[in-house]
């Protein structure tokens, strides 16, 4: 262990988490946000709705727009409903809608 890696009191610091929901239009022309739908943030992706296409396209889609790791984006409900939560690890919650808004 470097002196750089020591933490006397084997805290870590606050680990930055956002729990977001996002509403999906499949099948679209073009990948996009395009603004809210209620209280979630309304996404088109040209992915289709079937077996896990339109989940794993939101999940390039929001690291690409995030400029994160796809490992650092958990897809929690949803997986077969066009209103997800995603779990992004990192960020907090204004970040996230900053950046995607």
């Amino acid at each position: 262990m470097t002196a750089e890696n020591f933490n006397p009191g084997g805290h870590r610091p606050p680990l930055q988490l956002a729990t977001l929901l996002f509403h999906v239009v499949p099948n679209a022309r073009t990948d996009a946000v395009v603004g809210k739908h209620g209280d979630a943030i309304k996404i088109k992706l040209r992915a289709p709705a079937v077996e896990g296409k339109a989940n794993a396209a939101l999940i390039d889609f929001v690291a690409a727009h995030l400029q994160i790791s796809k490992h650092a984006i958990v897809l929690e409900r949803g997986h077969k409903s066009r209103d997800k939560i995603v779990r992004i690890e990192g960020l907090g919650g204004d970040e996230v809608r900053r950046r995607l808004m």
